[in-house]
């Protein structure tokens, strides 16, 4: 497709040149795209994804409506304003249920759970004595005064083998992945904003009216401002941006109709997480920490040590003495780096990147999309 020749129809309406040219069809780059609709309804907005779908975590996460579980804060704290970090997140997952509504998010508040095993003893006894001062310093942020508490009454209650302690998260919450996608591409190409898959773009070239870039099926996009939402991908294209990134890997089992986890739930820092589906199915997902540079690739892919390790999980720990059969496996590629705010900024004239949301993406991903709008509306 490398001599790809556009008809007068397909430049006009879909190639033609653009005010704004997103590069990736993520919930970054979609949430931007509505919200310079909404700013600018004059421009055009075009978004230019990869894949047929998009290619990096949005449709690949496990769909936590979360904002960190105790262990996870503890170590984030370590890294800068963990106050101001939390409150970015919780004014994200606000915006995105703002933008969509709750039904088409199909967004719950279960609650999340982390979970210790008897042989974390110390570090439960850690994450334990943390729930006062946490709540006390994310009071002002989501506007409880509690936000974690000790439930490991209830660690029964869910047919866990060998955890000793739960903590809750009140106000966690699931959503459904593919219904918050779905939704967003709705949107935007209700407000007028073409989003093209298989679009993989190669180079962003300086001209007289802007930027050129060059797609991989030999088209050519010409834009005034260029924003950039292609997450661990980021380097491809800005080699300068200090981003990782981290493949997280995905299995669902089969229908369990007799399973009941009502709630999202956290395990081993937050490298591990699971959840029950609506079918009665299982998602687990994690294992990136068993070898960070082995998953430190934007290579789909799955390995062994880590398939084994959710599989142990699963039979030892979520459903003890059962082997469910596996439905489903796969990975996502997510965005890490040294701080753990999001990269929303000018990297070059007329291009800006909003990339590394650190793992959090559902909830930094419209909040981070806003702000990128507005920094390229103040050009």
């Amino acid at each position: 497709m490398r001599n790809l020749a556009l008809s007068y129809w397909e430049h006009q309406s879909f190639f033609g040149p653009a005010d704004v040219a997103i590069i990736g069809a993520g919930l970054v780059g979609l949430t931007a795209a509505l919200y310079l609709k909404q700013l600018r309804p004059a421009w055009r907005v075009v978004v230019l994804e990869r894949g047929p779908l998009p290619s990096g975590a949005s449709t690949k996460n496990a769909g936590f409506a979360c904002f960190g579980s105790i262990s996870e804060l503890i170590e984030q704290e370590k890294r800068g304003d963990l106050q101001a970090v939390v409150a970015a997140r919780w004014a994200g997952l606000a915006r995105l249920r703002e933008l969509l509504g709750d039904a088409a998010l199909d967004y719950q508040l279960v609650g999340g759970y982390e979970l210790f095993r008897h042989e974390e003893a110390a570090l439960a006894a850690e994450c334990r004595d943390k729930i006062d001062y946490f709540n006390a310093l994310l009071a002002p942020v989501v506007g409880h005064a509690q936000t974690f508490r000790d439930a490991s009454a209830q660690a029964g209650q869910f047919g866990f083998s060998g955890v000793g302690t739960l903590l809750k998260n009140e106000h966690e919450g699931s959503l459904d992945t593919g219904r918050m996608m779905r939704a967003l591409l709705a949107r935007a190409w209700a407000a007028d904003v073409p989003v093209l898959t298989n679009c993989a773009v190669e180079a962003i070239e300086n001209s007289a009216n802007g930027h050129q870039l060059h797609l991989a099926n030999g088209a050519t996009v010409t834009a005034g401002q260029v924003l950039l939402a292609t997450n661990a991908f980021a380097t491809e294209l800005l080699p300068e941006l200090a981003v990782t990134p981290g493949r997280g890997q995905v299995l669902v089992t089969e229908p369990l109709p007799d399973m009941r986890l009502l709630g999202t739930f956290h395990y081993d820092h937050g490298y591990a997480y699971f959840r029950q589906l609506p079918d009665h199915r299982i998602l687990l997902g994690g294992g990136r920490n068993l070898d960070f540079e082995a998953e430190a690739t934007t290579e789909p892919g799955l390995t062994p040590a880590v398939q084994t390790y959710l599989e142990n999980l699963l039979g030892e720990v979520i459903v003890p003495g059962r082997q469910p059969r596996i439905d489903y496996r796969w990975s996502g590629v997510m965005g890490f780096g040294p701080a753990l705010a999001p990269i929303i900024d000018w990297v070059r004239p007329g291009v800006l990147a909003a990339v590394r949301c650190n793992g959090m993406g559902v909830a930094l991903g419209a909040g981070t999309g806003w702000q990128a709008a507005t920094k390229l509306v103040a050009g």
